[in-house]
């Protein structure tokens, strides 16, 4: 039987394996362990800041969810950003992704959010289909990244914006 609820400090270990699953196959982050752990562990630390729900099949955790929550002047109320999302390879394709973002939305929902915000990777067409079947468009918005730690992102046919300098 599968069941959603709130993420705890004893899923830690589940939730940084779903991490890894989750950051190999995207484009501009790698896993990281030590800085998953503290990702997470603000996340759990601060619940007006976000929440990370999980999907348990029986004992185990074989999926999870993260939403970020922040004020937005065009709503003028809250939204949240869906930062990681991600199911056990050998659980898809049996509804746990879709169970997983139902809870996502009702959450967010029920914590007053107008809007929920997500990245995909540009290529991941599977993903793209995914969240479209579940009401999500694609946004005129371009997102761009100014990393402040002297990290360069790690990004496909990266190019400059704005062309000449």
């Amino acid at each position: 039987m599968r069941n959603v609820s709130p993420a705890t400090e004893a899923d830690l270990p589940a939730l940084c394996e779903l991490l890894g699953v989750l950051f190999v196959q995207e484009a501009e982050f790698r896993p990281d362990r030590e800085r998953q752990l503290a990702g997470l562990r603000s996340i759990l630390s601060r619940p007006e800041a976000g929440q990370i729900l999980v999907l348990r099949e029986g004992p185990g955790v074989v999926g999870m969810v993260s939403l970020l929550f922040m004020p937005s002047t065009a709503l003028g109320g809250r939204a949240a950003v869906l930062e990681d999302m991600v199911v056990q390879p050998n659980a898809r394709g049996r509804g746990a992704g879709s169970r997983l973002l139902q809870a996502a939305v009702e959450f967010a929902q029920s914590a007053g959010c107008r809007r929920i915000t997500l990245l995909t990777d540009a290529n991941n067409a599977a993903a793209q289909q995914f969240y479209g079947r579940h009401g999500f468009r694609r946004s005129a918005m371009i997102p761009m990244r100014l990393m402040l730690n002297g990290e360069i992102p790690v990004v496909p046919n990266d190019s400059a914006i704005g062309g000449n300098e």
